[in-house]
């Protein structure tokens, strides 16, 4: 299972991204998907989820702000950014798991991309 992301990139506050996560090497769509972000010097943490109907979650700080959304028939998985602030500078990094769960928030997931840079100068 391999995983891409790509659309990061440095904005002013107050900007807009759209990033995207390419799932490859599995025969059936990942039951959850999720977005997750690590700025220097903290844990990563999750942003968003969305599992295989699309059902969804979302952190506090983003609400209102980013839409996860996902294309099973394209194994992807997107994030849209609006209205960034300095805080969301991270590396943004999407995840995949298999199995079905009551929810697909707040679990640790299997298989990982290796993250996309966003910045998010004042």
């Amino acid at each position: 299972v391999q995983l891409v992301e790509s659309g990061g990139g440095s904005v002013e506050a107050g900007g807009s991204l759209t990033l995207s996560c390419v799932g490859s090497g599995f025969t059936y769509s990942p039951y959850c998907m999720g977005w997750f972000r690590q700025s220097p010097g903290k844990g990563r943490v999750e942003v968003a989820t969305i599992n295989i109907s699309g059902r969804f979650t979302y952190v506090d700080s983003v609400k209102g702000r980013f839409t996860v959304s996902r294309d099973n028939t394209r194994n992807s998985l997107y994030l849209q950014l609006n209205n960034l602030k300095p805080e969301d500078t991270a590396v943004y990094f999407c995840a995949a798991d298999f199995p079905p769960r009551s929810t697909c928030g707040g679990f640790s997931y299997q298989y990982w991309g290796q993250g996309t840079q966003v910045t998010v100068s004042s």
